[in-house]
Parts: structure tokens; C-alpha cells; sequence
């Protein structure tokens, strides 16, 4: 189906922070997938991983055990807040799960009227029916049919209007700690410690999306942890707990989690041994500090030289946001142009809402690479640059 507009380029081969296309052109890659292969493409130990299951068992299904996936489940318990975890494929499905867990807990402890959940603008949580309702991007909505009952948005950081839609009827409120496709914004600390604040006054849950800056991404294991007193009781994620294969997961209390019995919910593919394989080898790698020690080092080194650029380009850059190595760059010029500005400096970047672009490499991604980047975006600047002034 039509429905990527996508880029004139196709990849044969990967190698850490480099793709390279079919003719041996190089591109340094600062969009990783989308922040899903955050420790690097064809990373040697997530190879061996599925080398070494797929010459043993691929599927099962989850009418049996399956040692790995309580293997992973007891990894993620360990380093969150979390008691249970339920696998799933994407981001999406851990989104679908997080509902769904948010209203079955509230229908368990006899309040079935509690259904609404409560998201913010500029949000993306995936593009299901529930989670594009939850979203709200109205270009998402477009001809799917009507907005569904019992999801409503209120303006970001707006904890004013907020506190008055809480009621009787909301089941949760969902947010990104740090927004992805919505330009890259940080939820401020003091607005995540009100929210978990309000939720405990009223039984309502918290939800967090960390499926783009869970994960070591902002150079905490979650992106929440840099906030103290602010945990989540459900958590969706998914992204580079593959590292480029396909696994997600939405972590919960047992408390937000009790009306999830047998029969609740489940999955054909959710689980599998393969992903399972993976997630466990991912998280051996993203849950070492010495990884997130240099991706704050990085971050560091991207936010002063990105600071260098607004300030000699302050026709093209406008701000510079986001946390970690989720970085976004809003623009004075069309995002989708600067983009092709730099592949035509083979770099790698994504879009994002706000006419922004996003930075999400590798956490792998050296100090070298990151000049190199840089140098690249000046370019990119500089063709941005041109195009205006040939253009006026």
C-alpha cells in the first residue's frame, strides 16, 4: 500500500553507526530505524543471539512455558518498578496492552465507568485504532470513522486543565516522558512529579510511553528515572529492547495489573523464543551503566555544538531540544527539506512534529561519529542556508 513517502534509497548492509547502499556509498546513521537499532547495526553479540535460537526454536506459542521469556520477564522486573510483564511484537500492541490493563483494573475494583484516558498533544503512541485515538493527531484520525469514546487531549504541560478533566470517569493518564514525534519535547520534572501526585489523590493510573526514550536513550535505563518520585504504574516499550528485531512489552504493578486474568488478553507471536533470545541479550547490553555514562557523554557533546550551530545559523535553527540521544532540532526552514540537506551530506535523520528533525543514534555512537554529525548538520545548514536566500 501508498502509504511511506519514502526516501530514494535502499540499504544492503549495516555495520555499527554506517548503512551502506548496494553501490558501497556510505551514510552515517543518526536515525537508527527510529531509535529501535540503538546498539548498533548488526551488533555481534545480538547476531550470535539469533544464530544461536534460531538453530533451536523459533515459535511455540504461549499455552506453554517459555524459560527465556520469564528469564526476560524477571530482567525488566529487577531494573523498574514493575512486578509482571506482558510481551508483544511492537510498540503499538504494548500501547494496546497498557489500555487495556488501565480499564480492566479499574473494572476489577468495581469502577467500570472508569474508562476515559487522558493524553496530550504533539503525542504519538502508535497507529492502532485505540492508539491513535489516543494520540489525537487529527491526520492520523482522518477517515478512519469517528473519534472513539473515552480518550481525551488536553494541551502539553497544561497541568491546570489537566487537574479539571481528571474525574470520575478517567481510567489514566498516558504520556511520553519525552515526546518522540512531537518535536522532541521533555516533559519538565516538576509537571511529571505533579501528574503522578494527581493520579495518587484520585486512583488514577499512570502511563508511560517509553518506546522511543525508554531505554537508555536519554542516558537513564527510563527516561522517567531522571525525575525522582514520579514511577509510572504501567509502562509500554518496545524499540531497542530488539535492538532492530521485532519485541515490545508493557511492564505494570500487580496492583494496576489485577484485572489481567486468564483469558484477558494474550498473543499469537507475543513472546516467541527468537525475540525472546534477543530482548535477553539487548538488555544485557542496554542495562550497563557504562553504556549510559557515554551516552550522556555524547548527549553532552551534541547539545554544546548543536548550541554552536543555532547561534550561527539562527535563520535555520531555531531551538534545540529534547534529552539525551533523542535530540530534536526545530527549524526555521521545512523539516523535509533539511532532511534531504543531509543525505546529500549522507546523514541519516528522522522528521518529527513542530517542523522539527530528530537525532536518534546508536547509544553505541562514538565521539567521533558525533563531530562527524555534526560537520554533516553544518552542511546541511549551509544548503538550507542557500536554498532560502535563492528562493527569496
Amino acid at each position: 500500500m501508498g502509504v511511506y513517502s519514502r526516501a530514494p534509497l535502499a540499504f544492503e548492509r549495516g555495520e555499527g553507526a554506517r548503512l551502506y547502499t548496494a553501490d558501497g556509498e556510505a551514510y552515517l546513521d543518526c536515525l537508527a530505524g527510529i531509535a529501535v537499532t540503538a546498539l548498533g547495526h548488526t551488533n555481534p553479540k545480538l547476531v550470535q543471539a539469533v544464530k544461536d535460537q534460531a538453530e533451536k526454536l523459533w515459535h511455540v506459542s504461549n499455552i506453554f512455558m517459555i524459560p527465556d521469556q520469564q528469564k526476560l520477564a524477571d530482567r525488566l522486573t529487577q531494573v523498574s518498578f514493575a512486578d509482571v510483564v506482558f510481551f508483544t511484537n511492537s510498540g503499538t500492541e504494548a500501547i494496546e496492552c497498557a489500555i487495556k490493563t488501565a480499564r480492566k483494573h479499574h473494572w476489577a475494583n468495581g469502577h467500570p465507568e472508569r474508562l476515559d484516558i487522558i493524553g496530550f498533544d504533539g503525542s504519538f503512541h502508535g497507529r492502532s485504532i485505540a492508539a491513535v485515538n489516543a494520540s489525537g493527531n487529527p491526520s492520523y484520525l482522518e477517515g478512519f470513522g469517528p473519534k472513539l469514546p473515552g480518550f481525551i487531549q488536553l494541551p502539553f504541560g497544561d497541568m491546570d486543565a489537566l487537574r479539571e478533566a481528571v474525574g470520575p470517569t478517567t481510567a489514566a493518564i498516558i504520556i511520553e516522558p519525552v515526546q518522540g514525534e512531537g518535536g522532541a519535547r521533555s516533559v519538565p520534572e516538576a509537571t511529571l512529579k505533579a501528574m503522578r501526585q494527581l493520579c495518587d489523590e484520585t486512583g488514577t493510573l499512570l502511563i508511560y510511553d517509553e518506546i522511543q526514550c525508554g531505554l537508555a536513550r536519554t542516558g537513564k535505563l527510563f527516561a522517567h528515572e531522571w525525575v525522582e518520585g514520579a514511577e509510572p504504574d504501567i509502562m509500554a516499550l518496545a524499540k531497542a529492547l530488539g535492538g532492530g528485531f521485532p519485541v515490545g512489552a508493557c511492564l505494570a504493578t500487580a496492583e494496576a495489573a489485577k484485572g489481567m486474568t486468564v483469558g484477558s488478553h494474550g498473543s499469537t507471536y507475543g513472546g516467541n523464543p527468537l525475540a525472546m533470545a534477543v530482548g535477553l541479550a539487548a538488555m544485557e547490553e542496554l542495562t550497563k551503566p557504562e553504556l549510559m555514562a557515554h551516552v550522556r557523554e555524547v548527549a553532552g557533546y551534541f547539545t554544546q555544538q548543536l548550541s554552536g550551530l543555532r547561534d550561527r545559523f539562527p535563520d535555520v535553527v531555531v531551538d534545540v531540544r529534547g534529552k539525551g540521544l533523542l535530540i530534536g532540532i526545530k527549524l526555521a526552514t521545512p523539516n523535509r527539506e533539511f532532511m534531504q540537506h543531509a543525505r546529500d551530506q549522507h546523514l541519516l535523520i528522522a522528521g518529527g512534529g513542530d517542523n522539527c528533525v530528530r537525532l536518534l543514534p546508536p547509544l553505541t555512537l562514538t565521539l567521533a561519529e558525533a563531530r562527524e554529525a555534526i560537520e554533516k548538520l553544518e552542511g546541511a545548514c549551509e544548503a538550507a542556508r542557500a536554498r532560502a536566500k535563492a528562493a527569496a
